[in-house]
């Protein structure tokens, strides 16, 4: 049995078509609708005065300016819709290499912790995640165990190196490791590898760490 759209047998009631289906737009003059009047217009024209020559050729004119201009806007569309495929499929090719979201700072709010995310390229031997404030000193110290390249979370308890609870505001997040290698290394929040791209409504998000960010906010692709 063949259902239709909204749950009527077919077979039995026939194709269903509501209204909206059929009102049409009026708001607009189409290239038929400028046609069908202007050939109205010569068929109920007083045969004792005609309609103007000039005036045809001008209405002619004008129909055919209407015309040129539609397909116009038609070219037009589909080159920006050619172009945002190319951006699409540009953006696709970033996958696997590192995006820079141009700043390494966090937020904390006083009496909270901070949880943030940072990309280590390289195997880590040993080191060391630093705090810092908005001055350059360093507030407090994470330690980093060994574990192959990646993307780790870090929680900090918002307390500073004494123990006290530092103040809110805006902090700096860097760190310095020794890789498998035993070469130094340093790397800092804001930079990750482009996990995929999503795109959702016409925005292009790419997954940093666990997050989707829109494309826009990536300052550098490397």
């Amino acid at each position: 049995m063949a259902i239709n759209s909204i749950g009527l047998d077919s077979a039995v009631y026939g194709d269903y078509t509501t209204g909206a289906d059929v009102v049409k737009d009026k708001t607009s003059l189409s290239n038929d609708d400028f046609m069908t009047l202007l050939l109205t217009e010569l068929q109920y024209q007083d045969p004792t005065e005609p309609t103007d020559t000039e005036a045809i050729l001008t209405q002619t004119s004008q129909l055919a300016s209407l015309e040129a201009a539609d397909k116009t806007n038609k070219a037009l569309e589909d080159l920006a819709a050619s172009l945002a495929s190319s951006n699409n499929f540009s953006t696709i090719a970033a996958i696997g290499k590192t995006a820079d979201l141009g700043s390494n700072a966090i937020a904390l709010d006083k009496g909270s912790s901070s949880t943030f995310e940072m990309y280590f390229p390289n195997d880590i031997n040993q080191g060391n995640v630093e705090i810092l404030d908005v001055n350059g000193n360093v507030v407090q110290t994470l330690e980093v165990g060994s574990n192959p390249a990646g993307v780790y979370e870090f929680t900090w308890d918002g307390k500073d190196a004494t123990g006290a609870q530092a103040e809110g505001g805006i902090y700096y997040i860097t760190a310095s490791y020794i890789d498998t290698n035993n070469e130094a290394q340093k790397t800092r929040v804001g930079t990750y590898p482009i996990e995929s791209v999503r795109f959702d409504n016409g925005t292009t998000l790419v997954k940093l760490g666990s997050n989707y960010v829109p494309l826009e906010n990536v300052k550098e692709v490397y």
